[in-house]
């Protein structure tokens, strides 16, 4: 059976009822344009992230990760995040920094 670490991280961060599901991985976090560091998405919704996936926006390694996150959240975890782990102090960053440094993924609003 070929398991997809990513998926299974979404999976149990869904079962353990997380409040948040963190990727470290080699890559600062989602962009537009992976050529222009410019373009790093600082915050997604689901829709938005599903959509990025649809376009071929995200792609290769970055696939299963978003998927993982999107699953995370379908499941009612509130937040995911995708962080480059090669940073010093990169947790901290993310989470205790008002933008943060890599992407966070969260729920679609409902009814405001």
């Amino acid at each position: 059976m070929n398991l997809n670490a990513d998926h299974v991280a979404g999976k149990i961060a869904a079962a353990l009822r997380c409040t948040k599901l963190i990727f470290l991985t080699d890559v600062d976090g989602i962009y537009l344009d992976p050529a222009d560091p410019t373009t790093l998405l600082s915050t997604l919704t689901a829709t938005q992230a599903q959509e990025l996936l649809r376009t071929g926006v995200v792609d290769k390694g970055m696939v299963p990760k978003v998927e993982g996150c999107l699953e995370a959240l379908a499941a009612g975890v509130p937040q995911t995040h995708i962080i480059n782990g090669a940073i010093p102090h990169a947790l901290l960053m993310e989470v205790f920094t008002d933008k943060g440094i890599g992407t966070m993924i969260v729920p679609d609003k409902t009814g405001s």
